[in-house]
């Protein structure tokens, strides 16, 4: 088969999306430099603080963009929230005590949630060493269940929505379909609080979940509103006083956010967020090429070419291990970093059978970065995304697909 005729073909297939797009990535280019704006972002507060944090200005008022920009009362933008499981944590223990109950409704959360939630093994400070209670509705034929629930949410906490796939075969959800689960659960118990795990979400609608109805989201600054300059770091954003709850789970009641050095940084995360709708823009149409160029190479792929997308997350259904391994060691021979590395399974903290990653990245563990990850069990998916430049994720994608014609 001829790849230059493959590409030439997926770009075509590509074309419509792209320009969508281009015109979301623009729409929310205007909401962050209306913030920037409004919040008169100067050279000044770039310089970061060291020791307590105390009057970080730089810190402070990126905190106020991030809730502007998100549609939030308030938010917590903070360089040693770990990733975006650890936002989520914080967040979800804003929102729970002792005797409390948590409701997640699209099925079990992600794989370095499970622990926490208690759904495998025994370890301190998880909800069942606080007294916290967890429930899940499942997923109907892959879809939310509303009409449970709106019967579950009755005797819930708090409530818990994950935006994107994890490692599940589901498909991503949108701000419409959150905000339909939004109808669901205030239904029926209007005062439980709704967190959404925003993870790959951000920027791809011209809306983030706070503006159908959540009450926090939560994400990873490696992640989409990082920009791939963020060097590390999360963000919780929405009702102040959860907010405010988050602050105090991260570092203790009393300090809250008053507290968090920046150590020079302020300069990235700032740039990093204003680049952000762009970088994400490059991330999704490299994962649309992807979906065209697999399809083409009739492999299964979600989402397909020519469907909407709310997150940057491609899958690939191989099957069986050996053209999975190829395509993510494609995808690592295409990275600007490492490229010359093999990636091998291996068993990774928080996940229950070895995971093989892809990511040759400047960040560690950057997937906003092109990247690929994959449980090593069936049916053998691949998780691509990311990708700081089209120009070079395309690339990527052509050296994984040229491994695949290979094998």
């Amino acid at each position: 088969m001829d790849l230059y005729s493959i590409a030439k073909a997926a770009e075509k297939k590509a074309a419509a999306q792209f320009e969508k797009i281009d015109e979301i990535a623009y729409i929310n280019t205007e909401k962050v430099l209306s913030a920037f704006s409004e919040y008169r972002v100067s050279d000044s507060i770039f310089g970061g603080t060291t020791g307590y944090g105390y009057d970080d200005v730089g810190r402070d008022t990126l905190e106020k963009i991030y809730a502007k920009v998100f549609g939030g009362e308030a938010a917590l933008v903070r360089l040693n929230i770990v990733n975006g499981s650890h936002a989520i944590a914080c967040a979800l223990m804003s929102c729970l005590s002792c005797g409390d109950t948590l409701l997640s409704v699209t099925g079990a959360p992600y794989d370095t949630l499970q622990t926490l939630v208690g759904l495998r093994g025994k370890i301190r400070g998880t909800f069942p060493d606080y007294g916290i209670n967890y429930r899940q509705v499942d997923l109907k034929d892959g879809e939310p269940d509303l009409e449970k629930i709106t019967e579950e949410a009755k005797t819930a906490t708090a409530v818990f929505i994950q935006r994107s796939r994890g490692y599940g075969i589901r498909r991503t959800l949108s701000c419409a379909d959150i905000g339909e689960i939004v109808k669901a659960v205030k239904k029926s118990n209007s005062n439980a609080p709704i967190i959404v795990d925003n993870c790959y979400g951000e920027f791809c609608e011209t809306q983030e979940p706070l503006a159908v109805g959540a009450d926090l989201i939560c994400g990873s600054l490696i992640k989409n509103p990082g920009g791939g300059l963020a060097p590390a770091g999360g963000y919780i954003a929405g009702r102040a006083d959860l907010v405010e709850g988050a602050a105090f789970r991260l570092t203790l009641p009393g300090i809250g956010g008053e507290c968090g050095a920046t150590f020079g940084q302020n300069r990235h995360l700032y740039q990093g967020f204003f680049m952000a709708p762009h970088i994400t823009a490059q991330a999704l149409k490299t994962a649309v090429f992807c979906a065209a160029v697999m399809e083409d190479l009739g492999f299964d792929v979600s989402p397909t070419a020519t469907q909407e997308r709310y997150d940057i997350i491609q899958t690939i259904n191989f099957g069986k291990p050996e053209p999975l391994l190829a395509f993510c060691r494609g995808i690592q021979e295409g990275a600007p970093v490492d490229s010359f590395a093999t990636p091998e399974p291996w068993d990774m903290p928080g996940y229950d059978c070895p995971v093989v990653m892809a990511a040759g990245a400047f960040i560690q563990g950057s997937s906003i970065e092109l990247s690929c990850d994959a449980p090593m069990r069936e049916p053998y998916t691949a998780y691509m995304q990311g990708g700081l430049t089209y120009e070079a994720g395309k690339i990527g994608i052509m050296k994984a697909a040229r491994r695949l014609l290979e094998l």
